[in-house]
């Protein structure tokens, strides 16, 4: 049997201020707030079993001093006017913590039900912070401690980092002792900079460079649509979602990257675009690519959202798989340093860009989701087989499939997963089959493996 309860989470005396919101809050912000029932699917969700379990007013005092170290945990998101958005830095407040009380041997199916129960719903960036807790309780102790959050609060990198100082703080580190060792940048603070003089100039440097390659791209990426009335006979139609899952791939892609003096980044979004250009018609490929936008050590240890999207756009990437690899390094590079921008003011300059039919396709995005950090073989070591019989281990799967996005075609996420790269593709049917993505997927890997079985065994 399973009781449900409500505790209090309380916060005092925590650092509080008003001011804009960052570029990446503005963003994000936009996206969740138009989506409607939709929006609950960019939550974060964390389902974290405890081991030893621990009494609950011991994990209520880490959270607490979680939410200390990182001021996007209390932050709500106001409207101010007809362009603008403030963020509120709540220093005191109360956050609802859900329990469930139940056998330890039903935790991690109630823990799974929990989680579905907090991130299953949307946020009121308003009056709500963004983050929810929950606990599943076992003969009076937590077994498993339920994390949601809002998109608003963090991005994938910063999900990874705030799990990691929760762990620090469970071993005895306070909010003070981690934030001296390793200075994290708050939301307050990068609005700061972002409405300075040198970050007008920053976001003005990257509309710019936007716009010019969007003037400069392909107007259409997939020259023969699989199914180009679709779109008008069903705009409910959903989009195939497919999951490569590949331990070749990750042994691969190493020593591609090692024998060609690439990063493993860069050797992946150069086989996507050398296989999309190889099976779109257009031999220019361009992608929205996702970018962390953590470049200094501040903004590393940051919890709050700041990934944005960098504009990739790759002539003839169908010519050479290897050359489009060494000129992904290079135009990743100059792509990378412009995707720190006022998204709202450039979704204006395309707008008036594609009203004059003079802006290219972007529909297509590229989202590396991987720490440098975290690696395929910690945990699981590395597989002695080669590489041939490693595809033999390949796995593909339709986990699901998802409403339709604006200006989405394609979207692609790569993933670290135990012992395996997984790439995650989602794509409209009006131009891609899953017959298609399929092709695409499995082309990305083949190029890779192949070119490290040339490489030879060791990289």
């Amino acid at each position: 049997m399973t009781t449900v309860e409500e505790r209090i989470l309380t916060l005092d005396s925590a650092r509080s201020g008003t001011g804009p919101a960052t570029w990446g809050q503005r963003a994000i912000w936009g996206v969740v707030t138009r989506l409607g029932d939709d929006a609950p699917r960019y939550n974060l969700r964390l389902d974290l079993p405890l081991d030893p379990p621990r009494p609950a007013s011991r994990v209520l005092a880490d959270l607490t001093e979680l939410l200390r170290m990182h001021d996007s945990l209390h932050t709500r998101l106001l409207p101010d006017g007809e362009d603008g958005l403030l963020q509120v830095v709540d220093g005191s407040g109360e956050l609802p913590v859900a329990v469930r009380t139940c056998a330890a041997a039903k935790a991690p199916a109630v823990g799974e039900a929990l989680l579905d129960e907090l991130a299953g719903r949307s946020f009121d960036h308003a009056r709500q912070w963004p983050f929810r807790v929950g606990l599943v309780e076992c003969e009076g102790l937590v077994h498993r401690l339920v994390l949601a959050a809002s998109h608003t609060a963090m991005d994938l990198w910063g999900e990874g980092r705030m799990l990691r100082d929760l762990r620090l703080i469970e071993a005895g580190e306070t909010a003070e002792s981690l934030l001296a060792a390793r200075p994290a940048l708050q939301p307050l603070q990068a609005a700061e900079f972002q409405a300075s003089p040198l970050g007008r100039r920053r976001d003005e440097a990257a509309r710019r460079y936007w716009c010019e390659r969007l003037a400069a791209g392909p107007r259409r990426i997939f020259t023969a649509p699989a199914a180009p009335d679709l779109a008008d006979t069903d705009p409910g139609r959903l989009f195939p979602n497919a999951l490569l899952r590949s331990p070749a791939l990750a042994v691969a892609v190493e020593r591609v990257a090692a024998g060609w003096g690439a990063s493993d980044a860069a050797v992946l979004l150069g086989a996507a675009s050398h296989q999309l250009a190889r099976m779109s018609g257009s031999d220019d490929i361009l992608f929205q690519v996702v970018v962390s936008n953590r470049f200094q050590p501040a903004a590393a240890e940051s919890v709050s959202t700041m990934a944005q999207e960098a504009v990739f756009l790759l002539p003839d990437a169908g010519r050479d798989f290897e050359d489009a690899v060494r000129r992904t390094r290079s135009v990743s590079f100059s792509a990378f340093r412009h995707a720190g921008y006022d998204k709202w003011a450039l979704d204006r300059e395309v707008a008036r860009l594609v009203e004059r039919g003079a802006a290219a396709d972007h529909s297509c995005w590229w989202n590396d989701t991987r720490d440098p950090g975290t690696g395929p073989f910690d945990t699981t070591g590395r597989p002695r087989a080669a590489l041939t019989e490693l595809t033999g281990r390949t796995e593909l799967s339709w986990p699901t499939e998802f409403l339709p996005r604006a200006n989405v075609s394609v979207a692609v996420d790569v993933l670290t997963a135990p012992g395996a790269l997984e790439l995650c593709m989602t794509a409209d049917p009006a131009v891609l089959t899953r017959d298609g993505m399929e092709t695409f997927l499995r082309g990305v890997e083949r190029l890779v493996v192949t070119e490290a079985m040339a490489l030879g065994e060791e990289a």
